[in-house]
């Protein structure tokens, strides 16, 4: 038995969710449910996902709501199918024991998840989760959880994780969040503010106030930080700033500024770069001894660095070619080599969380692409295309992509539309993320710690 106590900070209420227990996963008699998630254009899994049974009133309702936030999940992800639940031919207070197959088969459900949510005498719920096989006839997963009831949301979000991680073999995004810039007034006039968000579009707040311009946030991969540049008083400023706490920190004014920092893997330096003596090169900085070290030296504008996941090299662009290309380095700034040669131009690179792969921008023949390739520039895939779309952000698995888009003419007719899309590694299942208004620069959150 496993026991945790887990703290979320200043979105939403605070969190002490106790993992209970990991039921034991059943051995399989034939061949395991697995979605292949290798190939391209998968077809989904059909899925039941039942409401949570309930001991009252109060229960039963966030036992409908939990169900209906992981089939929103898992429908969402393109990689299943939840079966409406007007077809089931079982009621939830009667899948407490092994459930009757045949029901679930005679609507052609692959996988099948139940649950239970009851209150407890301190005030807080316990949601019971079970995942089960319907052709094998064989229970696969299940997790405890102890909650106030209003982390009903964010524990749905954790049981989606669980069905996505035991049905595809690769971890789950669903409870992640996205920060991102919220934008809004004339075209002359745009107040951008820092918002955040659960990555499905729910829980949103904005993190400030919109008096002074902010661009590119970023996520650190180890804590609740976030890195951004904002200008004060005409001059480029980076913030660091606590998700926790609400507090903003000053990592330093620097004027010659041209693409906010992001996070070395350890958490412990930024990457970014600076205009110097009037050339851009790419610097690091120790976040613990504000020490700055420079790593490239080219009369080409180097800007737009990402770590790779391990913290070994660094892609950035360069046009030290003659055009905007991608290039990969040694962290200590050493073997500089080209590994982007198609027509277009290239920009926005960004390091797979798994390492494999580097997201890009491509501009060519009047066109914003989204794509992705080898971390040597082998195997070019262009994922979707529009009339701008930039800004590529990793959902923690390394298996979706989030940027923003715009298009031209809103609601007015006159001003353009920016909105948050999303896309997965296929290119088949692009989707609105839904926003209050129009939305920028994107940044995906690390998976959810489970012992903060």
């Amino acid at each position: 038995m496993r026991s945790m106590k887990l703290q979320k900070g200043r979105f939403g209420v605070a969190l002490a969710v106790a993992l209970l227990a990991s039921l034991v996963t059943a051995s399989i008699a034939r061949a395991e449910l697995v979605i292949d998630i290798t190939k391209g254009n998968i077809e989904p899994m059909p899925i039941a996902v039942t409401d949570f049974f309930a001991d009252n009133e109060a229960t039963d309702k966030i036992g409908k709501q939990m169900a209906d936030v992981i089939r929103a999940d898992l429908e969402r992800s393109g990689l299943f199918a939840p079966i409406d639940p007007r077809a089931y031919l079982q009621q939830p207070k009667d899948l407490q024991t092994t459930p009757v197959f045949a029901n679930w088969r005679k609507i052609a459900a692959q996988a099948l998840s139940t649950g239970l949510v009851r209150a407890l005498g301190d005030g807080q719920i316990n949601v019971q989760f079970r995942l089960w096989d319907v052709y094998s006839e064989q229970h696969l997963t299940g997790i405890q959880y102890t909650t106030p009831p209003s982390n009903w949301r964010l524990t749905a979000h954790l049981i989606a994780d669980e069905i996505y991680k035991r049905l595809t073999g690769e971890q789950g995004y669903f409870s992640t969040r996205v920060v991102y810039v919220s934008e809004s007034g004339p075209p002359d006039r745009r107040v951008k503010r820092l918002a955040v968000m659960d990555q499905d579009g729910e829980n949103h707040q904005f993190l400030t106030s919109g008096n002074e311009l902010v661009l590119t946030p970023r996520y650190s991969p180890t804590q609740q930080v976030l890195t951004y540049l904002s200008y004060f008083n005409s001059r480029p400023r980076v913030y660091l700033y606590n998700l926790d706490t609400g507090q903003q920190e000053i990592l330093g004014d620097f004027p010659g500024m041209t693409f906010a920092p992001r996070f070395s893997p350890s958490g412990n330096q930024v990457v970014m770069s600076m205009a110097r003596d009037g050339n851009s090169e790419i610097y690091v900085m120790d976040l613990r001894t504000r020490e700055i070290k420079r790593l490239t030296n080219h009369p080409g504008i180097d800007t737009a660095p990402s770590f790779s996941p391990d913290g070994t090299q660094i892609t950035f662009e360069s046009d030290r070619g003659g055009r905007q290309q991608l290039y990969v380095m040694e962290a200590d700034g050493s073997n500089v080599r080209r590994i982007s040669f198609g027509s277009g131009s290239y920009g926005t690179p960004v390091w797979s969380p798994r390492g494999d792969l580097i997201a890009f921008t491509k501009l060519t023949g009047g066109k914003f692409s989204i794509g992705v390739m080898r971390t040597d520039g082998s195997q070019e895939r262009i994922l979707t295309e529009g009339f701008h779309n930039e800004g590529p952000t990793w959902a923690p698995n390394g298996r979706v992509l989030m940027f923003f888009r715009q298009i031209p003419g809103g609601n007015d007719g006159r001003s353009d539309k920016v909105r948050l899309w999303s896309v997965d590694l296929t290119g088949y299942n692009e989707r609105e993320v839904l926003t209050p208004g129009d939305a920028s620069d994107p940044a995906w959150s690390p998976p959810y710690n489970l012992n903060r």
